[in-house]
């Protein structure tokens, strides 16, 4: 099967390729390139490459491919706040026009990365769930996440098949780390200095998830029949995987024994607080999709990736780790312009 990645050179875009790979399938990857730089140690797989930003894809740049993943969007709510209106050119005009172009290439299956972020501030008495739930999304990102969804499934028919996913925060180590996301940036945090101070009462909650497990549910997106997921909205974590901040918090103290751990409470309680039922993706793709990953173990995983690479507080910080603060540096290099396009084209 051919496989057009858009986003393949972002956090989780550079796992799921290789992961493609190693299982036989043919990839192609499509990438504006803001991150193709951002690289903590060297990757370079064994893809064809179109450095395109998604707001130009063409149906002729999904030549022969059976289907599309498609990551490629601003990837939080800092980033969907830099100017007034991106968001919704790129996150959801980029993905109509993916979905418009994969269509008319023949593409049989577009797996759409969507975002919990959808569900708002929610009650903690139940857990959200895909279907059957209010989606209240407060920001941009959000808002553009839940409206692409809904354009995208005007597009389906029986033979454009549309499967969304709904990731929780994902966590774990990538080549394209990003230390922005919650349970990386306190690892990172520990690791680093030596300390994690929680500015909060720890007591919101968070559903987490490995990019490793989130990629494999895309790949679930790929191989399991289309009489169980075409159309279907998934949300995506593991088992029990709902935690408050302060679990998370412990979590990567012991992933860095001797770090300490503070809860500041300057922040009050958090209203960001939200617990999403995993019971759906663990129903219906029961044979396809079967996480690996707890908060210990890719703790771990991200600990021995910041030893192999001498991994410091500069990384931490810096514009490697924090997109915000690369789409800040290729701004004020005049490598971009207001809208995020390249300034010169031949240079992404």
């Amino acid at each position: 099967m051919k496989v057009l990645v858009t986003g393949n050179q972002g956090y989780i875009g550079s796992v799921l390729v290789d992961m493609l790979f190693a299982k036989g399938y043919e990839v192609v990857g499509l990438d504006v390139g803001y991150y193709k730089d951002c690289l903590l140690y060297p990757h370079n797989p064994s893809i064809v490459q179109i450095s395109k930003d998604i707001r130009d894809i063409k149906a002729t740049d999904m030549k022969g491919c059976d289907a599309l993943i498609h990551l490629a969007a601003l990837s939080n709510d800092p980033l969907g706040e830099l100017t007034p209106g991106l968001t919704e050119e790129i996150n959801l005009g980029g993905t109509v026009l993916a979905g418009k172009a994969a269509k008319k290439a023949g593409v049989k299956r577009f797996i759409y990365s969507s975002s919990q972020s959808m569900y708002g501030i929610s009650r903690l008495d139940a857990e959200i769930e895909e279907d059957n739930s209010a989606k209240q999304p407060l920001t941009a990102y959000a808002r553009t996440k839940w409206d692409a969804e809904c354009e995208l499934r005007k597009m389906a028919d029986k033979n454009f098949h549309v499967i969304c996913f709904r990731p929780s925060t994902v966590f774990g180590a990538s080549p394209r780390l990003r230390c922005d996301i919650v349970y990386n940036n306190l690892v990172a945090c520990a690791y680093t200095t030596g300390k994690i101070e929680i500015k909060s009462d720890g007591t919101p909650w968070r559903p987490v998830v490995h990019v490793h497990d989130v990629s494999n549910a895309y790949i679930a997106g790929l191989e399991a029949p289309l009489d169980i997921v075409s159309g279907q909205a998934f949300n995506v974590g593991i088992p029990n995987g709902n935690f408050m901040v302060r679990d998370l918090a412990e979590a990567a103290q012991r992933a860095v024994p001797g770090s300490s751990l503070v809860f500041t409470g300057e922040h009050g309680n958090d209203s960001r607080t939200y617990r999403v039922s995993f019971k759906k993706i663990f129903t219906v793709l029961k044979d396809h999709f079967k996480p690996e990953w707890g908060l210990d173990r890719g703790g771990k995983d991200l600990t021995d990736l910041f030893k192999r690479i001498n991994f410091t507080e500069e990384h931490f910080r810096g514009r490697m780790c924090i997109r915000l603060k690369q789409i800040h540096h290729l701004r004020s290099e005049g490598l971009l312009g207001p809208d995020l396009s390249w300034v010169d084209k031949g240079k992404r």
